[in-house]
């Protein structure tokens, strides 16, 4: 088998060491879901993205993994592998790629050259799922009392590829959250698959691993869910790019560039972006041997 060749770039960040770390396989081999989920684990990134040509210029085939499993949809790699494959084919100026996650294409813009980049990825139409009406409970799990929920605003599960519950914090208390115990159950019953803190004043998020024992530094598909969330609910305007902020939390300060265009007939189309660095580049000499 050939060797894995990545470049390793850093996501929502002017410059290296800083936003979400993701090493890109933008040539990879054919190989197993065991073995794409073996390298992300052996590289203890919070995710990787493994690419292949399609033949067709400007879209590739992309599969995610974090370091449980695969993924479905996933904000900062697919913006850290458009602006890898931009960086690799040494233009300068804008790029346009389009990405298959397993039948769903993802089209990110790319800007920039020699290090410097800005891309932005177009997350299509958000959907709101339900609310959670146990509010009492959701403060429990993330060790908070329920004063601390911002009362004027309600728990909502929504999606732009992964089901989030936004649960929108008075001014300040989103310092105090840690997660009390595995969010697993708690979610699955309301139709999510993740949760996202938000404290609308300051434009700040926190998520985690449901068990709490990773906090993530810098969460494209929840800053895209808390876009609409926050357009739907009148905390910031449509048709202009706002900043949410994550990651100061776990030492590595982002900035999620995030965009909700309202359409003439109402609906809203969700766009996810930053700055990238690229950090440098290597090489695995073989792929994971998996026993049968």
């Amino acid at each position: 088998m050939p060797s894995l060749d990545y470049l390793h770039v850093d996501v929502f960040t002017p410059a290296p060491y800083g936003g979400n770390s993701l090493p890109v396989f933008y040539d990879a081999p054919v190989l197993s879901a065991a073995q794409m989920l073996t390298i992300t684990q052996e590289l203890r990134h919070f995710e990787a993205i493994f690419l292949q040509p399609t033949g067709t210029p400007g879209l590739v085939s992309a599969r995610v993994f974090d370091l449980f499993e695969e993924l479905p949809f996933a904000g900062h790699p697919l913006i850290g592998a458009a602006v890898a494959l931009e960086h690799l084919r040494g233009a300068s100026g804008s790029g346009a790629w389009t990405l298959d996650l397993s039948g769903r294409h993802v089209s990110i813009n790319v800007e920039g050259a020699e290090g410097q980049y800005t891309a932005l990825l177009d997350a299509g139409s958000p959907d709101f799922l339900g609310l959670a009406e146990d509010r009492t409970e959701v403060a429990r799990a993330f060790s908070l009392p329920e004063g601390d929920l911002d009362p004027a605003l309600p728990l909502e599960v929504a999606s732009t590829g992964l089901r989030y519950l936004v649960v929108p914090l008075q001014a300040g208390r989103i310092a105090k959250a840690r997660i009390a115990h595995d969010l697993t159950g708690l979610l699955n019953g309301l139709g999510a698959q993740f949760a996202v803190l938000l404290d609308p004043h300051a434009r700040e998020i926190r998520h985690w691993n449901n068990d709490g024992v990773i906090e993530d530094v810098a969460t494209g598909s929840a800053a895209g869910v808390v876009a609409a969330y926050c357009i739907k609910h009148r905390l910031a305007p449509a048709n202009e790019t706002f900043t949410l902020a994550q990651g100061r939390f776990a030492g590595r300060p982002s900035a999620l560039d995030v965009r909700v265009d309202r359409t003439e007939t109402g609906d809203l189309l969700v766009k996810i972006g930053g700055r990238v660095a690229i950090v440098g580049k290597g090489t695995l000499y073989q792929a994971p041997v998996m026993s049968l």
